[in-house]
C-alpha cells in the first residue's frame, strides 16, 4: 500500500468518480429494494441477509469487467435490525436466528463500493402495513420523525452551512413526535476506501460529546452518509451481548498475530476487503473465521460494529443516505423507500424555521451536459451502456 500517499485523493470534481459513486448507488438502491420486497411474515433476517449480500456481490461482479485490479463490492454488508434493536444485526448461520412478524418495525441498512467509493443506504418499514391498513401510534411517530429527519439533512448538508445545524434540527424534530435521537450516533463524510472520513455529523450528543465533537464545515465536492436513528425511548443505545459478525480493518493498527488460524483469517479478510466493514458469514469457513477474529478485535486490528439495543418495548427508525455536494448544489444518489401514505402520526413538526426548509425544495437542475459526457465515460470505461443513468 505504500505507493498511495503520493496519489492525490480523488474526488466528485471528476466527472469518472461521479460515475463510480453512481454506479455503486443503483446497486445499493435496488440491492435495498429486493431485500425490502422480500421482508414478510416468517421469513428469516438471516435469508433476507444473505439475500441483499448475493445480491450486491452479483451485481458488482458484472461492471468494470476489463480492470481486473479494481476493488468493488460491499461497502457494509446487509444489517436486517428489527423493533429495538438499533443497529448492525447480521446473524451467522449458527447463531440463533430471527423471523420477521406482521408488524415488525425493520430497518435495513447496507452499502456498495465501486474503486472504493461508497454508497450507504438504509430504509424503515413496518411488516404489513398497506394502505388500507396504515401504521398509527409509536412506530408511526417514530418513523416519521426519522423520515423528517433524513428529509432536513438533505437540505441543510450543504457547502457552508456547519454540522451543527444538522443535529439541532435533528433534537427539534425527533422532540415534536415525542422521540429522541439516538445518543452519540454518528454520520460520516466518505472518501475512496474511508467509510469514516473525519467530518461527522453528531445526534444528540451528551454534553462531553458536545464538547469533544469537532466542528465542520460542509465543503463543496465532499460526500457524506447521513445516517439517521431515531428512538421511542430515550435514545441510548446498548450493547445486548448478541455476537458482534460485522468489522473493519484499521489500516492505522499493526501487531504481529501469533495464531495461524487469525494470520490465515486476516489475510483472506484484508485481500477481499481491505478497509470496508465486512461480515464473519462471508467466509467459506465459519467456525475459523469466528476464531481467527478474536485475536485480531483483541489487538485492534479490526473494530467491530456491536449490535445495539434500545430498551425492550421501544422502537428504533433509521434512514441512510448518501449525498455528493456537487458544485450546482447537493445530489442525494441513495434514498429510501418511504411511502408516507403508510404511516399516520398525530404529531408533526412545530418549528416554524423548520417547517420552511421541509417545505422548501430539494431537487436540482439536472446538468443534463454532465451526466452524458459521465455516462460516455463509462461506456469507454467498461465498453457498456449505462443504464444506471436513466433510473436516477
Amino acid at each position: 500500500m505504500s505507493g498511495d500517499e503520493e496519489t492525490p485523493e480523488q474526488t466528485i470534481a471528476e466527472d469518472l468518480v461521479v460515475t463510480k459513486y453512481k454506479m455503486g448507488a443503483e446497486i445499493a438502491n435496488q440491492a435495498l429494494k429486493t431485500v425490502a420486497e422480500a421482508a414478510a411474515p416468517g421469513v428469516s433476517v438471516l435469508s433476507l441477509c444473505q439475500k441483499g449480500d448475493e445480491f450486491i456481490a452479483a451485481e458488482t461482479g458484472k461492471i468494470f469487467k476489463r480492470e481486473k485490479d479494481m476493488k468493488k463490492g460491499i461497502a457494509f454488508p446487509t444489517c436486517v435490525s428489527v423493533n429495538n434493536c438499533v443497529c448492525h444485526f447480521s446473524p451467522l448461520k449458527s447463531d440463533p436466528d430471527v423471523t420477521l412478524k406482521d408488524g415488525d418495525l425493520v430497518k435495513i441498512d447496507l452499502g456498495v463500493h465501486v474503486d472504493g467509493f461508497i454508497s450507504n443506504v438504509a430504509h424503515s418499514f413496518v411488516v404489513g402495513a398497506t394502505k388500507d391498513k396504515p401504521v398509527t401510534g409509536r412506530k408511526a411517530d417514530v418513523i416519521k420523525a426519522a423520515h423528517l429527519c433524513a428529509e432536513a439533512a438533505l437540505r441543510l448538508v450543504k457547502p457552508g452551512n456547519q454540522n451543527t445545524q444538522v443535529t439541532e434540527a435533528w433534537n427539534k424534530i425527533a422532540k415534536s413526535f415525542k422521540c429522541s435521537a439516538v445518543e452519540g450516533m454518528l454520520s460520516h463524510q466518505l472518501k475512496q476506501h474511508l467509510i469514516d472520513g473525519e467530518k461527522t455529523i453528531i445526534q444528540n450528543p451528551t454534553d462531553q460529546q458536545k464538547k469533544d465533537h469537532e466542528k465542520a464545515e460542509f465543503e463543496v465536492h465532499e460526500v457524506y452518509a447521513v445516517d439517521v436513528l431515531i428512538s421511542t425511548g430515550e435514545g441510548k443505545a446498548k450493547d445486548g451481548g448478541q455476537r458482534t459478525t460485522v468489522y473493519k480493518r484499521d489500516p492505522n493498527k499493526v501487531y504481529g498475530l501469533k495464531m495461524k488460524t487469525s494470520r490465515t483469517f486476516f489475510s483472506e479478510m484484508e485481500r477481499r476487503f481491505d478497509t470496508m466493514p465486512f461480515t464473519l458469514r462471508a467466509f467459506e469457513d465459519e467456525a475459523k473465521a469466528r476464531l481467527g477474529v478474536v485475536e485480531c478485535a483483541k489487538h485492534e486490528l479490526l473494530q467491530p460494529f456491536a449490535v445495539l439495543y434500545e430498551k425492550e418495548g421501544e422502537f428504533v427508525a433509521q434512514f441512510k443516505f448518501t449525498v455528493l455536494l456537487m458544485a450546482n448544489g447537493p445530489l442525494r444518489i441513495t434514498s429510501s423507500l418511504f411511502e408516507p401514505e403508510l404511516y399516520q402520526s398525530e404529531h408533526d413538526v412545530e418549528d416554524p424555521e423548520l417547517k420552511v426548509l421541509l417545505q422548501s425544495s430539494a431537487s436540482r437542475k439536472a446538468q443534463k451536459k454532465k451526466k452524458k459526457k459521465a455516462s460516455k465515460t463509462v461506456e469507454n470505461a467498461t465498453g457498456q451502456a449505462m443504464e444506471t443513468d436513466a433510473a436516477e
